[in-house]
């Protein structure tokens, strides 16, 4: 306890002047070396560690992304057949419906076979015309103009035969109505060609 006295003697606070440093008892020194020693230790934790630690922050949440990638891509590789076999599958059932839609040489034979479909169910041809085609973002759909004279029973005849061409034929608006002792049927059907100009 004298000891430690001793090394504290002649100390007043209130004269502390740090151009005689030098001068202060052992303990003052000893208690100085260790505060310096402190803001030593917390301004260079400050400046060198908490700056690692930041990024070291950041590159543990780049390894998170990373992680998240690499598993959806592990997950796409792992499919990688399975997806190959779907798309496959799914380029042979665009190329069959692409065989339903005419060429634009095949139109005037569709024309020709929506009239003896006609004929051949007893109907008397009124119009069957092309209208002006209309393109859209994939494909041209080209309409057709159909009136056609004959029973109710002959209009369901013709229509399940158009469903059932091998080129892709939809009807819209169709009409029903009575003309000189039979019926009248206006319908507007299209069909559709494949754009290759994209």
């Amino acid at each position: 306890m004298d000891k430690l006295k001793k090394a504290f003697e002649g100390f007043d606070i209130n004269e502390l002047d740090f151009s005689e440093a030098g001068d202060w008892p052992i303990g003052i020194k000893i208690v100085s070396y260790i505060l310096i020693i402190c803001l030593l230790a917390v301004g260079g934790w400050f400046y060198y560690v908490e700056d690692k630690k930041i990024k070291l922050e950041r590159e543990i949440k780049k390894e998170t992304e990373l992680r998240q990638t690499y598993k959806a891509k592990a997950f796409e590789v792992a499919n990688l057949a399975a997806l190959k076999k779907q798309m496959a599958d799914v380029e042979e059932r665009f190329a069959a419906i692409l065989k339903q839609l005419p060429t634009e040489k095949e139109v005037p034979g569709l024309l020709e076979d929506i009239t003896n479909l006609g004929t051949s169910v007893g109907l008397d041809i009124g119009t069957i015309a092309l209208a002006s085609e209309r393109k859209e973002k994939f494909y041209i759909e080209l309409p057709i103009n159909i009136v056609v004279q004959g029973a109710y029973h002959q209009f369901g005849q013709f229509v399940s035969g158009i469903a059932a061409l091998s080129r892709i034929v939809t009807l819209h608006d169709y009409n029903i109505k009575p003309s000189g002792g039979s019926l009248s049927m206006t319908i507007s059907a299209k069909t559709y060609r494949y754009d290759d100009t994209k």
